[in-house]
């Protein structure tokens, strides 16, 4: 183990005031998917991978659990069926009743058009809110955009950041980790405050 973190990392900027996260670079996807999966047995929970396109089975390797997006989805589908259902019904049965070409007042096949449409809107909205909810957004600033090397993660780079916050981080023993997984570019990330 070494003294100091900061001899790990030569080059990088001076550790920040208010750290972050450590943050360190692979190779490839390879490399990165066996990290990830030493880093999830270590038992860590706070931390991500960040890839420039998607590599199957990743979220496995990180332990990650199913999304919550898709409830969302489902509670906006039953929701606009239910309003569509009783908009049909109430307009078409109670206050407009009309017999068109002897058809009865409640003629569920004239109402799968709208109940689908009235379906699929309500869906996809919450669809949409729900990944941002979840997802933290919109976000105005993030430590990680002050990280030069991190503006590679969108074209050729993989890296992966482990917080501070985390309840297993540690400088020293992180560094070290990091660099036996065959991590590069290691740098500490946080504000200047």
């Amino acid at each position: 183990m070494t003294e100091n973190p900061l001899v790990c990392l030569a080059g990088s900027s001076p550790m920040p005031k208010k750290l972050y996260a450590l943050g360190a670079e692979f190779t490839g996807p390879a490399e990165l998917y066996a990290a990830a999966e030493k880093v999830r047995d270590l038992g860590f929970n706070r931390w991500d991978c960040y890839t420039p396109y998607y590599i199957h089975g990743l979220d496995k390797a990180m332990g990650q659990r199913k999304s919550w997006v898709g409830l969302f989805t489902f509670m906006g589908g039953l929701s606009g069926l239910m309003m569509g259902f009783l908009l049909v019904t109430i307009t078409s049965v109670y206050i407009y009743p009309m017999d068109t070409q002897g058809k009865p007042f409640f003629s569920l096949p004239g109402f799968v058009p709208i109940l689908d449409l009235l379906v699929i809107m309500p869906s996809a909205i919450l669809s949409i809110v729900g990944m941002v909810v979840l997802s933290g957004l919109p976000r105005l600033h993030h430590p990680l955009w002050e990280w030069e090397s991190f503006t590679r993660a969108t074209h050729d780079k993989f890296f992966i950041v482990i917080e501070a916050g985390d309840p297993r981080f540690d400088k020293y023993a992180t560094v070290d980790l990091l660099q036996q997984l065959g991590g590069t570019n290691l740098t500490f990330i946080g504000d200047e405050e």
